[in-house]
């Protein structure tokens, strides 16, 4: 049976076939925790909820259990995207160098992460030690600290499999482990006072970025750095790593993951797309209403723009071209359009911002208050979208146009019945009380796994089902990875008060709210185009509250124009994710699909300047529903 997997231009990891048999164990090993893993971090809030309703009662200690899980996964997906060189990197300069220089700045790139990550051990070993004196128990005896290990060993695998891929050959693995080392001894005994060492050190961070480092290295080395040179103690980075993986609401954000994971590997793409085909396919516009509602269903389970590209473009693209849409037309709908979805539940982006802006305690925003207010909003962007879509399909006349057929009409519906669930299994164990955050998104990453192993079968249960898992925990891993040393860099700013200094500046120079909006959005909009989106909320989020704040924004309303702003910052030039992502899948050049984008672009920034400048339109449902 074809899936939707079919259509994903996967990155090849294969086992190399002259591993010794002892690493072959630690791989399947490996993957295997954080399988189980993530299938205990599913079942047991599902547990809860069923003691809870039948029997009043519940697992001890469940909940801390689960969030311990996912310190577990986050540390071993890392460790297994450090092991398939899938580390999230820029790598803006590599495309220009060749053989020697080449070599030269994978050297350096790893290099210097690795000496990033040592460090990153180092203080987390400092961490869990300071941690063994307190003498906290985990539950059931543990103590706290053993379970905390696992960041020792998550950043100390990073480390060396970072040092392993920079380069094929031995010689240049031992010079990239020197190179390291020279960092981290200098980090340690300072043979210069540290304060003369920031800059030099901070502008050799950005060249590495540059060349390759991973994107976490970026924000845990500037957070070690500015640290170390203020003569302040590092283990507030790992603290804070351990702090927001073991966040109370945060295993609902891999658990939605795994939820998109099963629909997007499933054969859920195809259903989808013939069940709106079915009802909009006779309308004028027909193509590009499928494209935009099809992408915004996914890409409100994946969470990521760029999955919904690479899982559904394989699909959509005939479509568009049956009806006679122009190649530009379809590249820059396509592109545009899988960003759409972002502020509808579950997406992942909205449920972190509420945790971040809430972490500081200047204001409390709920999951709940945060998808009501970003409903409307979703619904303008979606709808201005499928416009765009019904006005240049008006170019192509009636070419495309399937009959509207009743019968075919309720077979799709039939047939994609499961799939049209999950937002109901999803919205109503959310919003209703029944379940917690946490509990509506496992109910959810269960029912999934139901209808893709059991009732439609397009998964193996044990052929594909731990290939889509270990791949989720990858993901997973590589983005707590990010989150976590970015709390870390977020402790810097607020300890050097930045923040206070950013409102007593903005306050001082911007009188008007209407233009400070103004200045928002640009400034977010530069930020989404260059910056990746979870670490752009854990980073600028404590910066922007207290900003909003001053100027009297809603703190709902001031979270919805950030995530609509990053959304628009998907398909901003130069480096946009899903101009890449869509050059990559559709095998165009970047410049082309970022002129065929632009008219999305455009269509985009009036959505956000409604959004900005009409508040009703994220307030009302919040306030209608308290």
């Amino acid at each position: 049976m074809s899936t939707a997997h079919d259509l994903i231009p996967e990155i090849p990891t294969p086992e190399p076939a002259n591993l010794p048999g002892w690493l072959k164990h630690i791989r399947h090993g490996e993957n295997l925790l954080v399988v189980f893993a993530l299938a205990a971090m599913a079942i047991l809030p599902a547990l809860e909820v069923g003691l809870r309703t039948f029997f009043h009662g519940g697992i001890p200690a469940g909940a801390t259990i689960v969030q311990h899980l996912v310190l577990a996964v986050g540390m071993l997906g890392g460790a297994i995207a450090a092991r398939e060189n899938r580390l999230l990197s820029l790598a803006v300069a590599t495309h220009w160098f060749k053989g020697g220089w080449l070599t030269f700045a994978r050297v350096f790139s790893h290099g210097f992460a690795a000496a990033i990550t040592a460090l990153l051990t180092a203080a987390s070993w400092k961490f869990v030690q300071e941690q063994r004196s307190l003498g906290k128990v985990f539950a059931y005896g543990i103590s706290t600290w053993v379970v905390q290990l696992i960041i020792v060993v998550g950043f100390a695998l990073v480390t060396l499999r970072l040092v392993w891929h920079a380069s094929g050959k031995w010689r240049w693995r031992a010079v990239t482990l020197l190179f390291a080392a020279a960092i981290v001894a200098v980090a340690a005994w300072s043979p210069i006072e540290p304060e003369k060492l920031r800059w030099p050190g901070m502008i050799l961070l950005l060249i590495a970025v540059a060349l390759g480092a991973p994107v976490f290295t970026a924000l845990g080395g500037t957070a070690l750095i500015m640290l170390w040179s203020a003569g302040e103690p590092v283990s507030p980075v790992p603290l804070k790593h351990y702090q927001l993986t073991v966040n109370a609401v945060l295993p609902s954000l891999p658990l939605f993951t795994l939820a998109g994971y099963f629909l997007a590997e499933g054969g859920a793409a195809k259903r989808l797309v013939r069940l709106f085909q079915a009802w909009f396919g006779s309308l004028r516009g027909g193509p590009a209403i499928i494209t935009t509602l099809v992408c915004a269903f996914f890409t409100s389970f994946t969470g990521a723009s760029g999955a919904t590209i690479l899982a559904l473009g394989g699909v959509l693209l005939p479509v568009l071209a049956a009806a006679k849409y122009s190649e530009r037309a379809s590249l820059g709908l396509l592109t545009g359009a899988g960003s759409l979805g972002m502020l509808f539940p579950p997406c992942l982006p909205p449920i972190l911002y509420a945790i971040i802006a809430s972490s500081g305690g200047q204001v409390s925003i709920s999951i709940k208050e945060i998808f009501l207010g970003g409903f409307l909003p979703g619904l303008v962007l979606v709808g201005l979208t499928a416009l765009w879509g019904i006005h240049i399909g008006g170019r192509a006349g009636g070419a495309g146009r399937t009959p509207f057929v009743a019968r075919e009409a309720w077979t799709a519906v039939w047939e994609a019945k499961w799939e049209l669930l999950v937002p109901a299994v999803a919205l109503v164990s959310l919003f209703s009380g029944f379940a917690t955050p946490v509990e509506a998104a496992a109910l959810t990453a269960l029912y999934t796994f139901l209808v893709n192993v059991v009732i439609k079968r397009d998964l193996h249960i044990f052929r594909d089902v731990p290939r889509v898992m270990s791949e989720c925990g990858l993901l997973i891993g590589g983005v707590l990875l990010i989150l976590g040393v970015a709390l870390g860099f977020t402790h810097y700013l607020v300890d050097a008060e930045i923040p206070d200094h950013a409102v007593a500046w903005a306050t001082g120079t911007i009188k008007s709210k209407f233009l400070f909006l103004l200045v928002l959005n640009l400034v977010l909009l530069i930020i989404g185009g260059l910056v990746e989106i979870y670490a752009a909320i854990v980073v600028v989020v404590p910066l922007l509250v207290p900003l909003g704040a001053a100027f009297g924004i809603d703190p709902v309303h001031l979270g919805i124009i950030f995530l609509a702003n990053m959304e628009l910052g998907f398909i901003a030039p130069p480096v946009g994710i899903n101009l890449l992502l869509a050059s990559y899948r559709f095998n165009k050049p970047v410049g082309e699909v970022t002129r065929a984008s632009l008219p999305m672009l455009g269509v985009m920034v009036i959505g956000v300047l409604l959004i900005t400048y009409v508040p009703w339109l994220t307030t009302w449902l919040p306030q209608h529903f308290k």
